[in-house]
């Protein structure tokens, strides 16, 4: 069971950073109505740099992808560990509202779930060595 869970959740997180990464070139998802004014200066902010908006949206998708076709599946959830953490900030901070903030959640949960599986690949990082 905890290894559908794993697989499932990979899928799901594979799927949203996939199709969320390739919307930040192509924009086939309208962005929603009535963002908050630090949310749009702080993403307007990313774009304006020419570099960050574009490097992170194609991190987004290359990981996105790796998790779907599960190469590299360990390493693309480390590398998105850090952007999922800014998600959940960029809502709490930006776009307070708990409406705002579920989806974050759940990608966390999913994100989680998704490393369980991997667990035995990650445990030796967590060990405590002697020096």
């Amino acid at each position: 069971m905890k290894k559908k869970a794993a697989l499932v959740a990979r899928l799901i997180l594979g799927l949203l950073f996939f199709v969320f990464g390739l919307n930040g070139f192509l924009q086939f998802i309208p962005a929603p109505p009535g963002i908050p004014e630090a949310a749009m200066k702080f993403s307007g902010a990313l774009v304006e740099t020419g570099y960050f908006f574009p490097v992170l949206k194609g991190t987004e998708t290359i990981c996105g992808l790796l998790l779907l076709t599960n190469i590299a599946a360990p390493l693309a959830l480390v590398i998105l560990a850090p952007i999922m953490i800014q998600i959940f900030l960029f809502h709490f901070f930006l776009t307070p509202g708990a409406q705002n903030v579920a989806m974050p959640i759940f990608m966390i949960i999913l994100h989680v779930t998704a490393a369980s599986g991997y667990w035995h690949l990650y445990r030796p990082l967590f060990a405590r060595r002697a020096q």
